[in-house]
């Protein structure tokens, strides 16, 4: 190790530390030629500029803090302005520890601090052991379930850190089903119907007529999409709907 121990919080940090000195040189970068731009412009392209160096001042500050850009807060129009920028901090992280077994539903001062660290920064965290998790992988189905009840694990970590990652980047899924195949489809969240057409093919999206839908819950509990649709939980839904997380979706599109 670069630093001669195993220390996952002060590494995390360090991490965290780079992120923020890069971020501040590219805001001090940025304020360093704004007030020339300022000067020059007029009207409308000089308010917008005069905006962005007071965003970028608040940024500063915050940086200057040592505190990541995720965890400022800014409003829709204060994004729109410095949207422009990569800023490394200001991405969506995730903190994931690989724990030894002994571990395992105990408690434990480094994985608490840790933990609490990654909360303070807007950060999920998430702790299993890899080395368990190969194992139940390779159980039969019949088997894992008992496996993990004996190691108190309620849920596959990779279940909870699929559904995690899909949190964080406000993903979440539609599914499409057909006579041989139901399959899933990542979306962002607040997706229209349209939009969401499109993931399958262009072409379907470009066709849109409507969507029929129907929750997953409710096909699963009837079994069929006829049997669903005979509940009257089927609906028709037009292009502007807001896809929800577990919908299943049949699109009717003409091209």
């Amino acid at each position: 190790h670069p630093s001669g121990s195993v220390d996952p919080l002060r590494d995390a940090r360090t991490l965290e530390v780079e992120l923020i000195i890069a971020d501040l040189a590219v805001v001090e970068k940025r304020l360093g030629k704004l007030d020339q731009e300022i000067q020059r412009k007029k009207g409308a392209e000089k308010t917008q500029l005069e905006f962005e160096k007071e965003i970028l001042n608040r940024l500063n500050d915050h940086l200057g803090e040592e505190k990541p850009l995720r965890t400022v807060e800014l409003n829709d129009d204060e994004k729109k302005a410095i949207r422009g920028y990569t800023f490394l901090s200001a991405k969506p992280l995730m903190i994931v520890a690989n724990i030894a077994e002994s571990k395992i539903g105990s408690e434990d001062k480094e994985l608490a601090e840790l933990s609490a660290w990654a909360s303070e920064n807007k950060m999920p965290f998430i702790a299993f052991c890899g080395k368990v998790e190969m194992e139940i992988a390779q159980l039969e189905e019949s088997e894992r379930t008992e496996f993990m009840e004996a190691l108190g694990i309620t849920e596959s970590s990779r279940e909870k850190l699929i559904r995690a990652t899909y949190q964080l980047l406000d993903l979440m899924a539609f599914f499409t089903v057909g006579e041989d195949e139901v399959k899933a489809w990542t979306i962002a969240k607040n997706t229209d119907a349209q939009e969401a057409a499109g993931k399958i093919h262009t072409d379907i999206a470009r066709g849109f007529i409507r969507a029929e839908v129907v929750a997953y819950d409710h096909l699963q509990e009837h079994g069929s999409w006829n049997a669903a649709r005979d509940k009257g939980l089927v609906r028709l839904e037009g292009k502007e709907y807001k896809v929800q997380d577990g919908d299943c979706i049949n699109f009717r599109f003409a091209v």
